[in-house]
């Protein structure tokens, strides 16, 4: 069998295969509450053959949403929302993960399908946003440093929202620390200029995301912590790959599991060439650094792609995003593209449709 069928344990979950779902904003939820449109779009990449299904970058508290239509899980009626979704989930097999997120000096924004971009206004639903600094994100309003109450505060909202996403259901806690969002603004010294513990060395700036990993998994103990960390700034004088390699030693030590490795967000004058793979060699230089398991993300669109990154041995799985939004059922084709159908999770109601030669014909009904 390919290794991208192949079955990976880790901690007490067995995923059924190493093709995954990387967590994909979908900025339509109401006062964080999930609804119809989040149940349809995470069940049916569970049907379409997943390991496991990442549900979008939840805030742990209102002003951690990127915009005012994202999910949150500050409340018991966020849970109760999530339970539904994370139970289809499971119901098809897949392993049920949310991220934990806080949006820092990126949040209280127009959504991207909107009309307007920048900082929504706070008479029109808007707030003040936070960071590590006071330095905006180029073309938004000036966030509010943390004072130190603050930062305990933010702890205690991801310890507090992973209880509630197991009491839900999920099985998975994936902390954001990627993509220019809090967690990420505390690492990077481009926008993090702090004099106090929580500035300055690599220690002091990994503090705060340290903590959080802590708590989560002291407050969750029975799930599996995911730690997704944009492995460069792609800026000179950022967070780069040696240090994100370091703080993922630290973070496996109190309690992290797995890491999820994307890349940039931090900075609008970023440079980054695009192209299929690209951020590859991130996770790979990650996982040889730091001997930690990785998944690795960005334009990966097959299933011979998928399988020649785990053969090199540069990953121990495949996120995937934009390409599960154009194929829903992505893990079943990049079965057949591998000759392995058969080993495909196929749901009953569409063996049917199962490519002719991996079985016999399914009759017509």
């Amino acid at each position: 069998m390919s290794l991208l069928l192949t079955p990976f344990n880790l901690g007490r979950i067995t995923f059924r295969n190493r093709l995954w779902v990387a967590p994909m904003c979908q900025y339509s939820a109401v006062d964080g509450v999930p609804n119809d449109w989040h149940h349809v779009h995470l069940a049916q990449f569970a049907s379409g053959g997943a390991g496991l299904v990442i549900a979008e970058a939840t805030a742990v508290v209102p002003e951690g949403r990127i915009s005012p239509g994202d999910t949150g899980l500050w409340n018991e009626a966020h849970g109760e929302g999530w339970s539904t979704i994370a139970a289809s989930i499971r119901a098809r097999g897949a392993v049920a993960g949310i991220q934990l997120a806080h949006a820092g000096r990126k949040a209280s924004t127009f959504a991207p399908f909107a009309d307007e971009r920048g900082s929504v206004p706070r008479d029109r639903g808007g707030w003040q946003t936070v960071a590590p600094s006071a330095i905006a994100f180029e073309g938004l309003t000036e966030p509010v440093a943390l004072d130190l109450a603050g930062i305990d505060a933010v702890v205690t909202a991801f310890a507090e929202a992973a209880t509630r996403a197991v009491a839900a259901g999920f099985e998975v806690l994936e902390i954001h620390a990627a993509h220019g969002y809090l967690l990420h603004q505390f690492l990077s010294p481009l926008s993090n200029h702090r004099d106090d513990s929580y500035g300055g060395s690599l220690e002091n700036r990994a503090r705060l995301l340290l903590r959080v990993v802590a708590a989560v998994a002291t407050a969750a103990p029975d799930a599996t912590v995911f730690v997704r960390f944009s492995g460069t700034d792609w800026a000179d004088g950022g967070w780069d790959v040696a240090q994100t390699a370091t703080v993922a030693t630290w973070a496996a030590e109190r309690g992290a599991q797995f890491f999820d490795i994307s890349s940039g967000g931090l900075v609008a004058h970023q440079r980054i060439t695009v192209g299929p793979g690209y951020q590859v060699p991130v996770a790979a230089q990650v996982r040889r650094l730091a001997g930690v398991p990785v998944s690795a993300v960005g334009e990966i669109t097959d299933g011979p792609q998928a399988e020649q990154i785990l053969e090199a041995g540069d990953a121990d799985a495949i996120m995937a995003g934009r390409e599960w939004l154009r194929d829903p059922h992505f893990a079943l084709r990049a079965a057949t593209e591998l000759g392995e159908t058969e080993a495909a999770s196929w749901p009953p109601q569409y063996l049917r449709a199962r490519p002719r030669g991996a079985s016999a014909p399914q009759p017509v009904r």
